[in-house]
């Protein structure tokens, strides 16, 4: 029998305890992997990219910018590509069915991010078939139903059209699948002249220019430059990375890092005090034992391995359990709330199962290593 047979052995004495402690880090892991997936998602850490910059009003989001200023940021040496964006939210059927609408250039949107989205010429010459022709996100597809050549209204929040109405008709040209899995598809792309218009208000203006620097050309300075040739214009503007701006966007509302940290770390603290406390116990029961296998020849590094791995043996199953349901439940809702279960993800989560797997067997082990055999064949 091998150590680590010894360690599960131990393990499992007592099967209901056990079972219970393996249930309480699933539980802690799960959180962890959500958690830790929805900020992967969420703040494009996985996804999202720090070379494509987006231009937007310094005044906020809300304030749109000239048509007329793009040609001055193509004009800069360092811009390779620039395209435009105007969003549009509204919803179908209920309110609570929200769909965004990103309304654009397909040939400039296929030249600065056509990658990134997974556009492709085949999809762009089909969006350009019918000025109500649309391109949908694989994810948004998937939580609709629907399907290419398929009609969908979709009705504006705040976007009406000139004849009062505020839904909009399009007909579904093609699906986008995005780069991977980690890239937003919860959208679709429209014709940025077809939006522009029938909308009442507005006009000739969009939400943000999206700019793709040259080669070797630095975001940052690119980013500074652009502001710079804005400063003392009507419309001054604010450029960031489409990373830089997702992180900001969800600051506008907390810090939404250090609240997940504290969730998580309080998990963890809880899980490691009810781990250690149960151990402890566990070990103590064992003290006879102890005595005997020191007896037989096993030294003190030894027995604080075998309790060790009996430790790590249950984080390891709990924490697996854990992580898998994690990773299911991304798959599941993945593309409707934009989680993440990236490789840095798993990662991180095991080294903190081997880290939290030896902390909590580092006092219980320590204990028996020191315990004299005379005082261990005493508890008998």
């Amino acid at each position: 029998m091998t150590l680590f047979d010894l360690a599960r052995k131990n393990a499992w004495r007592k099967p209901l305890r056990t079972v219970l402690l393996m249930v309480s880090i699933a539980v802690a892991f799960l959180i962890y992997g959500l958690t830790a997936s929805f900020l992967a998602g969420t703040q494009g850490a996985a996804g999202a990219s720090d070379d494509l910059l987006g231009v937007t009003s310094a005044g906020g989001r809300t304030q749109p910018l000239p048509m007329a200023a793009m040609s001055r940021i193509a004009a800069d040496p360092g811009v390779a590509a620039v395209g435009y964006v105007t969003r549009l939210r509204g919803f179908v059927d209920v309110e609570k069915n929200v769909v965004a609408i990103s309304a654009a250039d397909p040939d400039l949107l296929m030249a600065v991010n056509g990658k990134g989205l997974g556009l492709t010429p085949a999809l762009v010459g089909a969006i350009g078939q019918g000025r109500d022709r649309v391109l949908v996100g694989r994810a948004l597809a998937e939580a609709q139903g629907w399907s290419v050549g398929q009609r969908a209204t979709i009705t504006a929040f705040d976007t009406p059209r000139e004849d009062g109405s505020r839904d909009w008709r399009f007909e579904i040209a093609g699906i986008f699948e995005g780069e991977s899995a980690a890239t937003d598809t919860y959208f679709m792309i429209a014709r940025y002249d077809y939006v522009n218009a029938a909308r009442a208000r507005g006009k000739d203006t969009v939400d943000a220019f999206v700019v793709l620097p040259r080669m070797g050309v630095s975001p940052g300075e690119l980013a500074a430059g652009i502001d710079t040739l804005f400063a003392n214009s009507a419309t001054p503007t604010r450029t960031q990375s489409e990373k830089q701006f997702l992180e900001a966007f969800l600051r506008q509302y907390a810090d939404v890092g250090l609240i997940v940290n504290l969730v998580v770390g309080a998990a963890f603290v809880t899980l490691l005090m009810i781990v250690v406390n149960t151990m402890v116990f566990a070990v103590r029961e064992r003290t006879f034992e102890i005595g005997v296998l020191k007896t037989l020849g096993f030294s003190r590094l030894g027995i604080m391995a075998l309790i060790l791995g009996e430790t790590l043996f249950v984080f390891a199953v709990g924490g697996g359990i854990g992580l898998a349901l994690a990773k299911l439940a991304t798959i599941l809702a993945g593309p409707t709330l934009g989680l993440v279960f990236s490789a840095p993800v798993l990662a991180k989560a095991l080294v903190i199962i081997a880290v939290l797997g030896l902390a909590t067997g580092a006092l219980p082990a320590f204990n028996a290593m020191r315990t004299p055999i005379i005082k261990a064949f005493r508890t008998r």
